[in-house]
Parts: structure tokens; C-alpha cells; sequence
């Protein structure tokens, strides 16, 4: 489970934005998961809290996942479909040849602090 790793990197990368900024509480931490990025957001979702609760700054956070479609090309007919439902295979031509262009990443979109 590769998750704890995730979620413990993103703890550590809000800590140091939070400390650059004078920030000495956050309230929500709302990330950005690809469709395709091999990241399962239950997990990040069940682990999370034991995580959060080793630094007294995260204790009473909240994880918010949005979740991003994993979207391609197919290089073949220029179709664009998204990847999860069509199995990674155009639902024009049948081509399996691809250009992935969304749903492959886990990112940070938000940090929100108490007003």
C-alpha cells in the first residue's frame, strides 16, 4: 500500500507551504486523484486519519478527493474517450494507440484554513 507514503508526502508538502506562509492551522486538504494513477482514494481515504493525528496541525483536517477522469486520444482517428470506460480502447476505431492527457496524477488543488 503505497498510499501511507502519499498521504504522509502530502502532510509534509502543506506542513512546509503552511510554515512559508504563516499558516498555523488547516481546516481541508483537498486533493486531485487520476482515474489511471495506480492511487486507490479509499485507502488514502481510510489512512488518512492515523497519518494526520501524528502532527498536531493536521488533527482536525478534513481529506477531500476529487476525482479526475482518465481522458486520451486515440492516435489513430483523434477520438477522445476516457480510458476507464472504454477499457483503453477507442470506441471509434478499436485502436488500442493512445495519448494519455488527464487522470494520470495525484496532486494538491486546495489547502483551506479555518477563517
Amino acid at each position: 500500500m503505497h498510499e501511507i507514503g502519499i498521504v504522509r508526502q502530502v502532510l509534509r508538502t502543506v506542513e512546509e507551504f503552511a510554515k512559508e506562509n504563516d499558516i498555523t492551522e488547516v481546516s481541508e486538504i483537498v486533493l486531485d486523484v487520476g482515474e489511471v494513477s495506480q492511487v486507490i482514494p479509499e485507502y488514502l481515504t481510510e489512512i488518512y486519519p492515523y497519518v494526520a493525528e501524528e502532527t498536531e496541525m493536521f488533527k482536525d483536517t478534513v481529506l477531500t478527493i476529487n476525482m479526475i477522469p482518465g481522458m486520451a486520444e486515440c492516435d489513430d482517428c483523434d477520438a477522445i474517450y476516457n480510458l476507464v470506460e472504454c477499457e483503453g480502447i477507442c470506441p471509434d476505431c478499436g485502436s488500442q494507440s493512445k495519448t494519455v492527457y488527464s487522470g494520470k496524477d495525484c496532486s494538491i488543488r486546495e489547502i483551506h484554513v479555518p477563517e
